[in-house]
């Protein structure tokens, strides 16, 4: 059967964790980590997240208010699981002191407090240090749009910053390379591809529905908001900031959902700049780490059946592993997304 032509949405989302990879589909999750001694393991579990069940969750623009929060939730119970595999036994572990206080709850409660504390770190560093800094030019701008445009362009530079700097990390420069192996198996599954180790390998490690892009929409359409709504007390101008995020992040999870469901060229246009930002927050993996994400998507996602469906024709096995070895010896990759020819990292 002829294979169709499609750029399909395929509904999986994931994120690098420690030597690993999470990989979501609906309320199924599975994390994938290659542990000390070279093994794979899978942990298949569901996640309902908060509000289960309600139709609130399905309001636009209310919606991505509570995906936010799950995705943080959600993302650091992975995280935690994957670090268990090289954390030091002989050491107590945070959790287990605070299972004494909690009365066995010690992991959701280590959970709720990280999350807590991230978020609100992230409110410092993003929302009330840019205001801070732009409170400097007030002496010599007069005029409150340009200083709204200024405060906007200082959270986006401290992003940015915050992003390099800690890419200047060895830990996080391998966990970029695990997202952008997680982000190689999605776009070569959306390409229409056979999800093997050679054509994740060769696939984009960019994808517009990346959190990546997410947060670079909420800086942006912080800036917009910001611009139009003011007031004159300071202190509640850093409490409007604060009171207006959950809308931020609700506008900006509209923009994100259509992003990874269009080919619109504006939506091409406004997804650039998250797509920039992505270079420095994935690398390119290994083939033991595209392994590694490989697994992850296929203990929640039936890719085969999903190539069937939406481009029309079954993979066959024997051709897919015997052409996979010949091209793979060309010793070159080919990145759909930018264009260009990438060497694969042996």
């Amino acid at each position: 059967m002829a294979k169709k032509k499609c750029k399909c949405y395929s509904g999986i989302g994931g994120q690098a964790v420690l030597e690993g990879v999470m990989m979501k589909n609906q309320e199924k999750y599975a994390v994938a980590v290659r542990k000390p001694n070279g093994e794979i393991e899978v942990e298949l579990e569901n996640y309902q997240g908060i509000l289960h069940g309600s139709k609130v969750k399905e309001i636009p623009f209310i919606r991505g208010i509570f995906n936010f929060v799950d995705s943080l939730v959600l993302g650091m119970k992975c995280l935690n699981y994957s670090a268990s595999f090289y954390e030091d036994g002989e050491d107590e572990k945070p959790d287990k002191a605070a299972d004494k206080v909690s009365g066995g709850r010690g992991e959701k409660l280590m959970t709720t407090l990280v999350t807590i504390f991230s978020i609100v770190l992230a409110v410092g560093i993003f929302i009330v240090l840019p205001y801070y800094l732009a409170s400097f030019f007030q002496g010599f701008v007069r005029n409150a749009s340009l200083m709204a445009i200024i405060e906007g362009a200082i959270r986006i530079a401290i992003f940015i910053l915050y992003v390099w700097g800690i890419s200047l990390m060895k830990d996080i420069r391998r966990l970029y390379r695990y997202h952008g192996a997680e982000h190689k198996c999605i776009n070569c599954i959306e390409k229409g591809r056979p999800l093997t180790v050679h054509n994740v390998m060769r696939s984009s490690r960019l994808h517009r529905r990346c959190g990546t892009s997410f947060i670079f929409f909420v800086l942006f359409v912080s800036i917009v908001l910001f611009f139009f709504i003011r007031v004159e007390n300071p202190v509640q101008r850093v409490v409007l900031r604060i009171l207006l995020m959950p809308v931020v992040a609700g506008i900006s999870y509209e923009i994100i959902r259509l992003a990874g469901r269009s080919e619109n060229i504006l939506v091409r246009i406004i997804s650039a700049p998250g797509m920039l930002i992505q270079r420095m927050t994935t690398k390119e993996p290994d083939r033991e780490m595209a392994e590694v994400a490989i697994a992850a998507v296929e203990a929640v996602f039936d890719w085969k059946k999903y190539l069937y469906e939406n481009f029309g024709y079954e993979v066959d096995e024997t051709w897919m592993d015997d052409s996979a070895e010949e091209t793979a010896q060309t010793g070159q990759l080919f990145d759909d997304e930018q264009g260009d020819e990438v060497s694969e990292e042996k």
